[in-house]
Order: structure tokens, then sequence, then C-alpha cells
């Protein structure tokens, strides 16, 4: 593992590499987009690495990556490969084969659903949820509600970006760590 300092100057440079935009996708959203950092294959390493650390310094040790559609999914596989863990997906409805489990949550107008191959999760199946982005915390809570509905355990759930004033985070009832504030 790589010390603080270290840890601080690549972090330093994945958070140069996210671009904000006003007003998207609609009026008085401030949009922080961490795709420019997978346009810099040094600074993605750097991120990867820097994710990858903070999963190996868990207790208990991991078994599965999951990761969130569709961000999550460009996190998730190469921490998978990388930890030479499964790659498990959670999808919106109606994208995944096979048996499924499906949770719908409460958005700020509305409701939205994801879902997760049921065969994908064995009983006490220890797990890491990835995604990009914290906001409210609903699409990572239906997500922490999949993995238990299963059987499993979210020993982390690991975001790049963590908006701090939407207070997302205390709605996540597993551990949570976020390599960006904003």
């Amino acid at each position: 593992m790589s010390n603080n300092n270290s840890c601080d100057n690549r972090l330093e440079r994945i958070k140069e590499r996210v671009q904000s935009y006003q007003d998207f996708p609609k009026a008085g959203i401030l949009f922080r987009d961490f795709l420019p950092v997978l346009r810099d294959p040094q600074v993605f390493s750097e991120l990867i690495e820097i994710m990858a650390e903070r999963i190996e310094a868990i207790e208990p040790k991991p078994e599965a990556i999951i990761g969130l559609e569709s961000r999550g999914f460009l996190l998730g596989t190469p921490l998978a490969l990388r930890l030479k863990l499964p790659f498990i997906p959670v999808r919106k409805p109606g994208k995944l084969a096979g048996n499924v489990k499906k949770v719908t949550y409460s958005l700020e107008y509305g409701t939205d659903s994801l879902e997760i191959q049921t065969q994908s999760i064995t009983t006490g199946l220890k797990c890491v949820i990835v995604d990009d982005l914290i906001a409210t915390g609903g699409s990572l809570k239906a997500s922490v509600d999949l993995v238990n509905a299963c059987g499993g355990q979210v020993v982390l759930n690991l975001v790049v970006m963590e908006l701090v004033a939407l207070n997302g985070r205390t709605h996540i009832p597993s551990p949570f760590q976020s390599l960006l504030q904003y």
C-alpha cells in the first residue's frame, strides 16, 4: 500500500480530472463528471489502484465486487480483475436474464428500480459495492438491500465522489467510504 502522501497526490490528480457542469441535467444542478478520468490512462490506473488498496485493507475480506449500472461497471470490472474476484452487475429492470431480485426505491420525484441475478449471490457472500457517485444514497441503499435480500453481506460501499450536503451516506446501512468529497 502506498503512503498517505502518495495517496494524496494520486487523489489530487483524480480530482483535477473531474469536470463540473452547471445546470446539467437541469437548472440548479452542478454535475460532477468523473468520465474525464477515464481518458487519462495513468490517472484511471491510479484510481483503480487506490480503490483496490481500500478494498484490500478491510476485514472481512470481500469475495465479490458489485458494480451499479452504468458507471459502477467501469470501476467494478477492472477492480474485480485486479483483485481476482467475481464481478456482479446491478442493473435497471429488464436487462438481466434468469432469476432476478428487484428493489424499488424512492427518488426526489417518483421511484426507480434495480435488479440483480439471484444466482450471483450465495448465502453469506461478502461483497463490495462500487459506484462513481453518491448523492442522496437511493441507488446505493437499494443495491445494499438487494445483496441482503439475496443472502449476501455488504462489507464496503466504495464510491469515487460524495456530494456531502445531500447526506446520502446516512442512508447506507453498511460500511461506506468515498475518495473525493464535494
